[in-house]
């Protein structure tokens, strides 16, 4: 077994004693779904390259299926994705010297310029399961029998009738300031002049001030998914009036449509607004690690549909409205604000070094869930 290490210095998870784990997790969680590509993203016969916690994925879709297996030949260690090159469906065969492998099993069938090597058989690369849901290519990151799809989704989000459509992006900030950027409730402050408020008439506060310690639902069951809930709208009062120094400064927007007021995060990284943007919509979306210093935010809304004319419909709406009004009009607020954090953050000490105040007990309930519930941590031994 190789020695494991960990990612940051012992003084410093001890002064982080009550979610270790979360602030050892630069990588993310092992053992766990994540979504990678959408699922019109990869043509039949084509292969296509995704970095992941680190590691990098080849992904292929063969008569409809999609395979994955490391992106790395394990002869002289290069990747396949230089010069992907398939001679026979369902294989990879590396570009340098011919080894080839089944997408299937990762085992090492054939060595093009050497047919009778011994290694034939005997040799293999990692391969991941791989399940396609509501247009999303999820992937399991681990090396454990991996449990239901359903146990690393927010509750609804596989309803049969619920239509999904979303869009991915790279951020430069570590996954978890993702998380804690979605699930912050405060930080709707940076929202205050996004389109998304007035185009849609939405109610929306500057901040939220804490009436009560007991702010939060805690699903931790030994199976199905493992997240926290915010119920902001039993324990919170919403600031509409901002003051500095007793005089009013800034005034948030009292619209007539209320949403956001069923906020949860879930187990390894995705939030789950309900509704948001809209009373007809819930938005999912995920904080996928790349590496310590990058995630892909995969943004989802969905709609609960009757009829194939209603999912046209919703398509429609979906590009021409929701994705430049919410996904990109509203959320684009909160990629500069992760990448603008993430200057802090990189260095280890600050996870010590913040000074949290009242509204941020939701995101300190959330590293303790997360340290308690994930299934590993990922590491670097767990890519070479």
């Amino acid at each position: 077994m190789p020695e494991t290490r960990s990612l940051v210095e012992p003084h410093i998870l001890e002064k982080c004693s009550l979610y270790p784990d979360y602030v050892e997790a630069k990588l993310g969680f092992r053992n766990h779904w994540y979504p990678t590509l959408f699922s019109h993203e990869l043509a039949e016969g084509e292969f296509k390259t995704h970095e992941i916690l680190g590691d990098r994925l080849l992904l292929s879709r063969v008569d409809g299926k999609v395979f994955a297996v490391r992106d790395r030949c394990a002869h002289r260690g290069v990747a396949f994705s230089h010069k992907p090159e398939c001679y026979k469906k369902g294989t990879i065969t590396c570009w340098y010297h011919g080894f080839t492998y089944k997408l299937a099993s990762g085992e090492l069938c054939d060595i093009i310029t050497n047919p009778r090597s011994n290694l034939i058989g005997r040799s293999k690369i990692p391969t991941y399961s791989v399940e396609e849901s509501k247009g999303i290519i999820f992937v399991f990151i681990g090396d454990i029998d991996p449990p239901s799809l359903a146990d690393d989704v927010p509750p609804g989000f596989l309803d049969d009738n619920r239509a999904v459509r979303g869009v991915r992006q790279e951020v430069a900030a570590n996954w978890r300031i993702g998380c804690e950027n979605g699930f912050d409730s405060t930080h709707v402050f940076i929202h205050k002049d996004s389109v998304l408020v007035k185009g849609n008439d939405i109610s929306l506060p500057l901040g939220f001030v804490p009436t009560s310690k007991d702010t939060f639902k805690i699903v931790d069951a030994d199976s199905g998914p493992k997240g926290i809930y915010d119920l902001l709208a039993e324990h919170c009062e919403p600031v509409f009036e901002g003051k500095v120094e007793g005089e009013t400064v800034l005034r948030g927007h009292m619209g007539s449509n209320n949403v956001a007021y069923d906020i949860s995060i879930w187990l390894p990284g995705v939030l789950r607004v309900d509704p948001w943007p809209d009373p007809s919509l819930t938005q999912y979306e995920w904080y996928v690690p790349i590496d310590e210093e990058r995630h892909y935010y995969i943004q989802t809304l969905g709609r609960v549909l009757q009829s194939p004319a209603e999912e046209t419909a919703f398509a429609e709406e979906f590009e021409n409205k929701w994705k430049p009004m919410a996904l990109e009009g509203f959320n684009d607020d909160d990629i500069w604000a992760r990448e603008a954090q993430q200057e802090f953050y990189k260095h280890d000490e600050a996870w010590y070094k913040e000074q949290l105040f009242e509204p941020d007990r939701n995101i300190s309930k959330w590293r303790q869930l997360a340290s308690r519930h994930h299934r590993g941590i990922q590491r670097y031994e767990d890519i070479l």
